[in-house]
């Protein structure tokens, strides 16, 4: 069995490709290749790569991969989908793949140039042909040795890995426009001709953190600005003592505008619509999370003057990693340099986030509304306004993302993670299906034109 890794280069390629045509005829066992992955060792279960590659018989896959049992049990892994473009999707530790399939793709991925980024646009273009890419929920292996595999969740980011991070974006991007699902350009500018109540407001859901939100709101209020804004928090039915203490902060100060929802049901991401629906809302909506705050008294002036530059429907900082007290964490600074004007809006589909803090112009906020969840709202608003409009990037570290034993996020089991991955993976391919139509739109008019 041949070995695969997240990262592999050109040789691994040459070498899998020329394996497979190598092999004499289509069908019976040699139909399928078996790769494990590299630093591993697996068992297979009552033939389960047998029972791989029967599955793979019965729908046409391209590419099969399956759940697996460690010493903990079964991990089960999630379905694979168009929108599933992350370069870390998880496949376990073993696939099978079709070698008609690689015969097929060969040439054009015999063409690219490769470091690190062989497997994934191995598996983006097997995910385009015959069946495509199969998930078989049902453990057929078990994981006897593993190695160094852990991916931190801040590895993408991590500017030490800009070099694979770069050409991971050149391969998600050729994938893309094989699909005529590319962005061009940076988007459309913005002429601001709202007049909210005050120029911005800062944002701040909130649900049972009486030990963070007041020095989120208190950091709020520390800003230096030279325009008028409030601190608009959304109280979502707290019970451990955060509506009284946002009660005593809004009467200590008129800025604060304290808003509990009518009734139940809002995530994170109804209690945004609710706060940028507000009467009070600003022209500019500010994302501070109750956890976390502003590291320095210029961060709301840094935000409103990057949307003034570059007449931007949204702006994305760059923040902190840092524990309770300040100390920062690794990787430390987290700025998403991999955003350009030019490409941004398509590596938007590659990576799990666009970074913190967040800001937005309240008009488009209102027209396109953030889905009701608690995870993955602002990225599903970020993906929307990219497609459509310009965003602007603050470079400089003006934010602390505090990490905690409280946080919403912190020690996830491997069911919350799937939860998760599988959202955003949906939201990817949503988008996809959206800018497609979009460009044919296009196509179709310049066409008639």
């Amino acid at each position: 069995m041949n070995e695969f890794d997240n990262i592999c280069g050109r040789e691994w390629l040459e070498s899998l490709v020329h394996d497979c045509i190598d092999i004499a005829g289509s069908s019976s066992e040699y139909d399928y290749v078996v790769l494990t992955r590299r630093g591993m060792t697996v068992d297979e279960v009552d033939r389960g790569f047998s029972r791989m590659k029967r599955i793979g018989r019965m729908s046409g896959a391209s590419m099969i991969y399956s759940d697996f049992y460690t010493d903990g049990g079964i991990h089960p892994l999630i379905d694979y989908q168009e929108g599933s473009l992350r370069d870390d999707f998880d496949f376990g530790h073993a696939v099978a793949v079709r070698v008609s399939a690689i015969r097929k793709t060969a040439s054009g991925l015999l063409d690219g140039e490769y470091r690190y980024s062989a497997f994934y646009a191995l598996r983006l273009a097997l995910s385009c042909v015959d069946g495509g890419i199969v998930h078989v929920n049902e453990p057929l292996y078990r994981v006897v040795r593993s190695g160094n595999s852990e991916v931190s969740q801040f590895d993408y980011v991590n500017p030490r890995n800009r070099d694979v991070q770069m050409e991971m974006e050149r391969t998600c991007t050729r994938h893309l426009r094989s699909l005529d699902a590319c962005v061009a350009g940076p988007g459309a500018s913005v002429s601001y001709d709202f007049e909210g109540e005050v120029e911005a407001s800062v944002i701040i859901p909130v649900y049972n953190r009486v030990r963070t939100v007041g020095d989120a709101v208190r950091s709020a209020l520390s800003q230096k600005a030279p325009f008028k804004f409030n601190v608009i928090v959304v109280d979502n039915h707290s019970t451990d003592g955060t509506t009284e203490l946002l009660r005593g902060l809004a009467s200590a100060d008129s800025r604060v505008v304290h808003l509990i929802p009518d009734g139940s049901g809002l995530g994170i991401g109804g209690c945004w619509n609710l706060a940028i629906d507000s009467e009070h809302c600003g022209r500019f909506a500010v994302q501070l999370d109750s956890d976390d705050v502003y590291s320095s008294p210029d961060t709301l002036r840094k935000m409103v003057d990057a949307f003034y530059d570059g007449h931007c429907a949204m702006v994305v900082g760059s923040y902190t990693l840092t524990d309770f007290d300040g100390n920062v964490l690794p990787p430390g600074v987290i700025d998403h340099r991999e955003w350009t004007d030019e490409n941004g809006a398509n590596n938007a589909l590659r990576i799990n986030g666009l970074g913190a803090p967040r800001g937005f112009y309240t008009p488009v906020a209102r027209e396109l509304r953030f889905p009701n969840t608690s995870y993955g709202e602002d990225y599903a608003m970020g993906l929307a306004i990219s497609r459509r409009y310009k965003i602007g990037r603050v470079w400089e570290s003006v934010y602390s993302c505090r990490r905690w034993e409280g946080n919403s996020d912190a020690s996830l089991g491997i069911t919350a993670q799937n939860r998760n991955n599988l959202y955003k993976d949906r939201l990817r391919t949503w988008e996809l299906s959206a800018r497609r139509l979009m460009n044919k739109l296009a196509h179709y008019d310049k066409e008639r034109d």
